[in-house]
């Protein structure tokens, strides 16, 4: 059986960071990563959707990943998401992630045309093929993908000794569920949806990847530990507070990212700029939904930490 427990912990989806032209900032990448070693968390999980992926060119992706993993020195697992929606370039990132010395690769199904579940596994595969000493884990997001993992299409992977595991970011609890009793102790689950932390974790997902970590890494690193000890009445009244944060972000006009990248500036210092066009930039009214987020998160860290 493989280790599986450097995955296994809070993992926060790692930020597009820019500067003021709105070109990826080596040193605002950098900057990110070393204020997440800090905070404690198990890893990165490097230009996913959190990362606006589909906006970054494959250069633009590499550069963010090296400095990652230069600023990480070998303190965070670091997972590269690297699917593009064509297979060359892809296999391109995956042969580069495995040469920076990340620890496992990801991708979520090509999207726009649909394609039939063997063509999904060959592509998946052919990633995989790229980066030969390298996990490789599937990332199952289907209200943007388009395309759902099947247990199927699931039991076609498992027959690559390099797949460990589903970064899973459908919503119902019960996909966590049926994708850990298929793959068993040898395969690790992760939760993807950050509203239902501590549901995924109760149902069976070992690790936990989010966008919205980074703005609360304590917070989640607290529920991690009330889950593990227990405390499950005290995990849920602190996910209830987390997401009523969430919902605060997300009620901006601007991308949520952007509203996220705002209040890591007001709490923490972080100068990571806005987000990539055609992602909508924060507005004016927006800053003080910015300012009140932020609030709520130093309030929630008061009560709970």
């Amino acid at each position: 059986m493989r280790d599986l427990n450097k995955y296994q912990g809070v993992i926060p989806a790692f930020y597009a960071c820019y500067d003021k032209e709105g070109n990826i900032s080596p040193r605002a990448v950098r900057d990110l990563t070393g204020y997440l070693v800090k905070q404690g968390v198990k890893g990165v999980y490097v230009n996913g959707s959190s990362g606006e992926c589909i906006y970054l060119s494959v250069d633009e992706k590499k550069m963010v990943l090296e400095n990652v993993m230069e600023a990480a020195q070998g303190k965070l697992t670091v997972i590269a998401h690297v699917a593009c929606n064509n297979t060359k370039d892809s296999q391109e990132l995956a042969a580069h992630a495995q040469k920076a010395g990340a620890d496992a690769i990801a991708a979520i199904p090509p999207i726009y045309f649909r394609l039939p579940e063997h063509a999904i596994a060959r592509y998946w595969n052919d990633i995989s093929d790229a980066a030969p000493d390298t996990d490789f884990i599937i990332y199952n997001i289907p209200q943007l993908a388009g395309v759902t993992l099947t247990l199927g299409l699931f039991a076609q992977m498992r027959k690559n000794p390099r797949v460990i595991g589903v970064k899973n970011s459908s919503m119902p609890v019960q996909d966590i569920q049926m994708f850990k009793a298929a793959g068993g102790d040898d395969c690790i689950i992760f939760n993807g949806p950050d509203e239902q932390f501590i549901s995924g974790r109760v149902m069976g997902a070992q690790g936990a990847i989010g966008g919205t970590y980074s703005a609360m890494p304590d917070l989640f690193l607290k529920m991690d530990e009330l889950i593990s000890g227990g405390r499950l009445e005290e995990a849920r009244r602190l996910q209830y507070e987390v997401n009523s944060v969430i919902y605060k972000m997300c009620s901006a006009r601007g991308n949520m990212y952007g509203v996220i990248k705002e209040i890591l500036k007001l709490n923490h210092g972080l100068e990571l700029g806005g987000v990539r066009s055609p992602l909508p930039s924060l507005e004016e009214s927006d800053g003080e939904i910015v300012r009140e987020a932020a609030r709520m998160i130093q309030c929630i860290r008061e009560k709970h930490l």
